[in-house]
């Protein structure tokens, strides 16, 4: 009997498994090849560890860009991405890897998606970066309606109180941008200390909020959830002091870092070495015909952690995938000449007429 309520599998030819640089340029590759990708990241935006780690921080060795911010480096290389046609799964994880009787693999999320790839790139860094959660009873319930963790672009209905918990550069970005972008907002930044860790200038502006009367900061910590009919309505907090406090909120947006997990690839029978997959340096597969790894997740004779060396990566990968699905050698085309890159790339080729 067949399970009438089994999502259907989305068909596609290379699912890669992370969305920061190595992932990004690898999604690029496979659209050179003619391949077009799935992308699957536990972060609700693309950048990963780039983003999310050094994305205000200046990176200097990135061929033919001499300074970049991680941020910009994800700009550049989403803006290159564009013309792909990916399809995007974030804020979700592949939780199971399967390999079909016909050599394909089926690939189920934390969303409840199935995807179906004829090929498979892992590109999960360090591994997938998750949010570090709240650990107070009953607050999960609420998640993804009036809780979110790092929210790229939270909607605020007018009138909303939002609480932004957490003391890092994300956190006070948040607040700063919630209370500049919607100023009917009453937007309060939660930490357990008045001292925050963000740029000047951002502080600067946090600071100006504060006087204006735009962000009220609360030095507390949490210790339990109010519900009402249902909803989260108010948050029992402890002050430096040791007094209780209440703080009423229709939405509490969390910035409490994030941390790697290597996750369920480590149960999928890939040859793995110190929480690094072993790959072939000449085409990066795994130790499963059809699976690579790229970036800082694999290992080699050799291996050098940079960006610069995930995109050779990604381009041998992105080759070798081609030629093991197309059962021959791939030519080599360059994007300066070929008229079938172009458009791919949706740019006139200069022979045109």
């Amino acid at each position: 009997m067949t399970d009438s309520a089994a999502p259907i599998p989305l068909d596609t030819d290379a699912v890669v498994i992370g969305a920061g640089p190595a992932g990004l340029f690898q999604a690029f590759q496979l659209g050179l090849q003619g391949l077009r990708p799935h992308i699957v990241d536990a972060l609700p935006h693309a950048g990963g560890q780039c983003a999310e780690l050094y994305g205000d921080k200046p990176i200097y060795d990135v061929p033919g860009i001499p300074v970049c911010t991680g941020r910009e480096l994800v700009g550049l290389l989403l803006e290159q991405l564009a013309p792909i046609g990916v399809q995007w799964h974030l804020g979700t994880q592949v939780q199971s890897l399967e390999t079909l009787a016909d050599g394909r693999f089926l690939l189920g999320t934390t969303a409840g998606t199935q995807l179906r790839a004829r090929c498979v790139f892992i590109a999960a860094g360090v591994g997938a970066f998750v949010p570090r959660t709240l650990k107070i009873e009953g607050i999960k319930a609420h998640l993804g309606r009036q809780l979110h963790y790092h929210p790229a672009d939270p909607e605020v209905p007018p009138g909303q109180r939002i609480v932004v918990h957490g003391g890092d550069e994300a956190a006070v970005a948040a607040a700063v941008h919630c209370a500049d972008a919607h100023p009917a907002a009453a937007v309060t930044l939660l930490h357990r200390r008045d001292v925050f860790q963000a740029e000047p200038g951002l502080l600067a502006r946090l600071q100006a909020l504060r006087d204006a009367g735009r962000i009220e900061v609360v030095a507390a910590q949490i210790n339990a959830i109010e519900e009402q009919d249902g909803r989260l309505a108010a948050l029992q907090l402890t002050d430096p002091q040791g007094a209780p406090q209440r703080l009423a909120l229709d939405q509490l947006w969390v910035y409490l870092g994030i941390s790697p997990r290597l996750g369920p690839v480590a149960d999928w029978g890939l040859a793995i070495e110190r929480k690094q997959l072993l790959v072939d340096p000449a085409s990066f597969a795994t130790s499963q015909p059809g699976i690579y790894a790229v970036g800082d997740i694999n290992s080699y004779p050799g291996k050098r952690r940079l960006i610069l060396c995930a995109f050779h990566e990604a381009t041998l990968a992105a080759f070798a995938a081609a030629e093991l699905l197309a059962g021959d050698k791939v030519a080599l085309q360059y994007t300066t000449t070929s008229a079938r890159l172009h458009r791919i790339l949706g740019v006139e080729h200069p022979g045109a007429s």
